[in-house]
């Protein structure tokens, strides 16, 4: 996809054979090829796809950046089996396997944040440090709700988005157009982005690639599971998380109200918290502006990773 390739990398995809068929991983090669990138692994969000990361990519020049899309999002929406944050953390390990990676800088975004977290603690040698971008952290969600209140109350329109049909890609561009968390932050890699997150529902209309099933597979397992919270009991890596004031919906206050998080920071002391004014749930990452704030955030955990030699093995 021409619309992949940034100005300091050169674009590719991968398919990775994993449980249930083939996960589509991007990689971003430095261009010019650096002779020891870092690595960085880039974990977008519920509905989301590897195409969230061009703008933050762009920025990291040198650095080598791997993104899948998960399974059932993306190119990999057809792989078979449940999703869950065991079974993403799994499907990571098989990409870093597939590419020679030893170890990464680990980032996530939203969902991916939570799967950042149990990635690290299942396969901690991995991993050198966790960037999380609005997620990760347990959300402000009331105990004991069924799947689908569960879902409308994290998600809201986002999920009834999933069960739209759209007459082409014009249509769905047209819709987003009109999302309150775009109207000052449209460029042409969101439009990739969205084009791309359409596939065929094989009535003769266009859907989001990623299915309500899957969507509330994720959300049930990540707020009311049991492998989130022990991993962040168990957290051992060092932890940057930034918040953006605004939400889904590009209203305040966001996923985390100040003081709710304040609480539950309170048991991680450990993990370092910026919250940066401006932004919503989505232009965080996904507009000029939030790429320049999360690049800015990488680099400097790169920095403080220490320098290994033989950090790479032999692709499988």
């Amino acid at each position: 996809m021409d619309g992949a390739v940034t100005r300091t990398h050169s674009y590719s995809t991968v398919g990775v054979p994993v449980d249930g068929g083939d996960l589509r991983v991007a990689v971003w090669e430095p261009d010019p090829p650096a002779v020891a990138a870092q690595d960085v692994l880039l974990i977008h969000g519920v509905t989301s796809s590897h195409l969230a990361w061009p703008l933050v990519v762009e920025r990291l020049p040198g650095v080598r950046a791997i993104a899948p899309d998960l399974r059932g999002r993306g190119a990999s929406n057809g792989l078979r089996g449940s999703a869950g944050m065991r079974a993403h953390a799994a499907d990571l390990a098989a990409a870093l396997d597939a590419l020679g990676v030893e170890q990464a800088l680990v980032v996530g975004h939203s969902m991916g944040a939570f799967v950042a977290v149990v990635f690290a603690h299942l396969y901690p040698e991995r991993v050198s440090r966790l960037v999380l971008i609005d997620g990760g952290m347990p959300l402000n969600v009331p105990a004991g709700l069924d799947t689908d209140a569960l879902v409308a109350g994290v998600l809201g329109p986002t999920a009834a988005r999933l069960s739209m049909r759209f007459a082409d890609v014009g249509e769905y561009l047209e819709f987003w157009r009109r999302h309150p968390a775009f109207r000052d932050a449209w460029t042409p890699e969101l439009e990739r982005y969205l084009e791309y997150d359409l596939v065929d529902d094989g009535e003769g209309a266009l859907r989001p690639a990623t299915s309500y099933q899957t969507t509330a597979e994720d959300t049930v397992d990540m707020n009311a599971g049991t492998v989130l919270p022990d991993a962040l009991t168990h957290l051992r890596h060092p932890v940057r998380l930034v918040t953006a004031p605004r939400g889904l919906q590009d209203e305040p206050p966001g996923l985390y109200a100040p003081e709710y998080l304040a609480r539950v920071l309170s048991a991680h002391p450990g993990i370092v918290h910026e919250r940066v004014d401006g932004f919503n749930h989505y232009t965080i990452v996904m507009s000029p502006g939030g790429a320049g704030v999360v690049a800015e955030v990488v680099r400097a955990e790169l920095a403080a990773v220490p320098t290994v030699s033989g950090s790479r093995r032999s692709a499988s």
